[in-house]
C-alpha cells in the first residue's frame, strides 16, 4: 500500500503542477527607418488567437482570422484597431501609418505598416496599447532601428509609451 501511495506522488501531483502553467501574453513591432526611402517600416506581430479575441470584443462576435476565404472587412477592423491603439510622434510631431496589410505564419499574425515621408529622426516616441483591453499582464516589446542604432523597450499595461532619442 505504501509503495501504491508513493507511486501516486510521484505520477499524479506533477500532473497538477501543469494546470497551473501561466501563458504568455506578448507582441514584438519591430520599427525600421530607411533613410534612402524616407519611409518608417513597422512589422508588428501578433498571435492570432489574441488578435482574433481583441477584434472580437471590439467589433463583431464572428471574426476568425487565418480563414481561407477571410472577409475584406477584416482588414478594416484590423488597421482600426492598430490605428487606435499605436501612436507615433517623430520629433515631438504627431504622424500618421498606413496599414499596409498582413500575414498569417503558424499561430502569428503579421501586420505591416508605414509612415512616408520621414526625412530625419531626432527622436521618437510611441505608445503601444496593442491587447491591453484583453490582459492587463499583455506586454508590448518594441524594438527599433533608426540611424543604425537598435533600441528595445517593453511596453506594459502601467507604461505604454516610449520616448526614444537619436541623436
Amino acid at each position: 500500500m505504501k509503495v501504491f501511495k508513493i507511486l501516486i506522488i510521484i505520477f499524479i501531483i506533477p500532473l497538477f503542477a501543469f494546470t497551473s502553467m501561466h501563458k504568455y501574453y506578448i507582441s514584438v513591432t519591430q520599427i525600421n527607418y530607411i533613410k534612402e526611402k524616407e519611409s518608417l517600416q513597422i512589422t508588428s506581430r501578433l498571435f492570432i488567437d489574441d488578435f482574433e479575441n481583441a477584434l472580437k470584443s471590439n467589433y463583431d462576435d464572428n471574426i476568425v482570422l487565418a480563414e481561407k476565404d477571410e472577409p475584406i472587412i477584416i482588414d478594416t477592423y484590423i488597421q482600426r484597431y492598430l490605428q487606435d491603439r499605436i501612436k507615433l510622434r517623430i520629433n515631438n510631431k504627431p504622424v500618421t501609418f498606413i496599414y499596409i496589410g498582413k500575414e498569417y505564419e503558424g499561430d502569428i499574425v503579421r501586420c505591416y505598416l508605414e509612415v512616408e515621408h520621414v526625412k530625419s529622426i531626432e527622436s521618437f516616441s510611441i505608445t503601444n496599447s496593442v491587447l491591453f483591453d484583453l490582459q492587463n499582464d499583455q506586454q508590448n516589446i518594441v524594438k527599433t532601428n533608426i540611424n543604425s542604432k537598435n533600441k528595445s523597450v517593453i511596453l506594459t499595461y502601467d507604461n505604454p509609451n516610449a520616448l526614444l532619442k537619436f541623436n
